[in-house]
């Protein structure tokens, strides 16, 4: 069978010894002893890369970013640290890349282990495509079946847009977000400002859950992957568009039956 660039990457980052692999904030990271040496990212916040962010040596990052900018980036949060990121699906070959993992990995490795391995691990270049899913999660059936009923009752209301939001499906009404969608663990959840009253009442459904970031002003994320209740999301949808609507959009709505 075939390998994808998943695979590639697990199996490069995990030849070196005592590397291990631990979730961190939806992607993987290797570490050594606690210590990270790369981390794998698709699709970042909607950057369209897959890559790896690699703890590289003092000068790694200004020699490969300014030298070959086809293939190496300066990454978000961790660039300004001296990272180095890697695209994986322009052209680099593996072995070049296998060297970049090597010396983020001796960067931080103890030294008895960067000892015992004295080269680049090499591996056979993948093969195969990356499923869609894993690129977009929200390409799945089930999660287009929620979000094309969330589109469809969120643009119902006035003024109302669809954009994208840290590479995420939003509405807005008028220039300020009222709903949003996203992914994680494979399944897809729902984002509405609920008020703070709310939130302690509705966590009670286990369904519900206050989302990190922004759930200190109010907003619920819900669950939608195993059941989507049309009127309840109209509910949410409509008391959520009400707190950041302007008045005349608010005139504007239909009156209730």
């Amino acid at each position: 069978m075939g390998r994808n660039i998943s695979d590639a990457v697990r199996e490069l980052c995990l030849s070196p010894p005592a590397a291990e692999e631990v979730p961190s904030r939806g992607s993987p990271d290797f570490r050594v002893h606690g210590k990270t040496f790369a981390t794998y990212v698709i699709n970042h916040h909607g950057d369209g890369r897959i890559a790896l962010w690699l703890n590289a040596p003092d000068g790694a990052q200004a020699f490969y970013a300014e030298n070959e900018p086809e293939h190496y980036f300066v990454p978000p949060y961790v660039g300004p640290r001296g990272w180095l990121g890697v695209h994986l699906d322009k052209g680099l070959p593996w072995s070049a890349i296998g060297e970049r993992v090597w010396e983020a990995y001796a960067k931080v490795a103890p030294p008895k282990l960067r000892q015992r391995l004295d080269r680049a691990p090499e591996i056979e270049p993948p093969t195969d495509p990356l499923p869609i899913e894993a690129f977009d999660p929200l390409a799945r059936p089930r999660a287009q079946a929620v979000l094309a009923e969330l589109r469809d009752i969120c643009l119902a209301l006035p003024e109302t847009t669809e954009g994208v939001q840290f590479g995420n499906p939003v509405f807005r009404a008028g220039k300020k977000a009222f709903a949003g969608a996203h992914s994680r663990g494979g399944r897809i959840r729902l984002q509405f400002w609920v008020g703070a009253d709310r939130q302690g009442p509705l966590a009670f459904d286990e369904r519900y859950r206050i989302p990190a970031y922004i759930g200190h002003n109010g907003w619920m994320e819900l669950d939608a992957e195993d059941y989507a209740d049309r009127p309840e999301l109209e509910a949410l949808a409509l008391d959520s568009y009400r707190h950041f609507a302007l008045q005349r959009m608010l005139k504007a709505l239909p009156a209730p039956p």
